[in-house]
């Protein structure tokens, strides 16, 4: 296991079954960002980093019934959190890696990734990825129900423009791994930057 993979399950495995407890009101918040995807009945959307798995019920009301949901994650302690919780109901769960997606090229429809982004160990190696297996056309969603400032200060720090979430380097970082972006909103009850996958 590398040690990227390694910090990540050291961060998330302990935190895994308070989790949901520590953000019990964000679930509004997901359910807006999943219904700005512009996904259809019948899509196919991959929760990149599901984490407990808090987007699935949203994901699944927008792609309905005939649509595939999909949720991976890396820490067995947060899928076995999503299952506990009855999110297993709303989609399919798979333990993987996003940097390594166990998905052909093109399959989905869209990717949704909720505080994904900063835990990416190469970030534009790594969104190339979800790149893969996104059909041209195609939309990534990177979500947080806060914003930067917020989020930065939750953690006792200034927000700044070396941030992989600031916008000039995330459209720069987007544009190097086959993704345009194409909105950007950074506001305290909300981070969603929604782009689309060139050709």
């Amino acid at each position: 296991m590398t040690d990227d993979r390694a910090h990540v399950l050291d961060f998330f495995t302990p935190r895994a079954a308070g989790w949901d407890s520590r953000f019990p009101d964000d679930g509004p918040a997901y359910a807006a960002a999943a219904g700005l995807l512009g996904l259809r009945p019948g899509d196919a959307v991959l929760d990149a980093g599901c984490g407990t798995g808090r987007a699935l019920p949203a994901l699944r009301a927008v792609v309905g019934p005939r649509g595939t949901v999909l949720g991976a994650d890396l820490t067995p302690a947060m899928l076995e959190a999503a299952v506990r919780a009855g999110r297993a109901e709303s989609g399919t769960l798979l333990r993987a890696d996003a940097a390594r997606l166990p998905l052909g090229d093109g399959v989905l429809d869209a990717v949704f990734g909720a505080g994904l982004i900063s835990h990416l160990a190469r970030p534009e190696a790594d969104t190339a990825e979800l790149a893969r297996v996104v059909r041209p056309g195609g939309v990534l969603a990177l979500f947080h129900p806060i914003g930067r400032a917020a989020l930065a200060a939750r953690h006792g720090r200034t927000v700044t423009d070396d941030d992989v979430r600031a916008e000039p380097r995330l459209r720069a970082l987007l544009a190097g791994s086959g993704w345009r972006l194409d909105s950007y909103t950074d506001e305290d009850d909300r981070f969603l930057a929604l782009a689309v996958r060139q050709p």
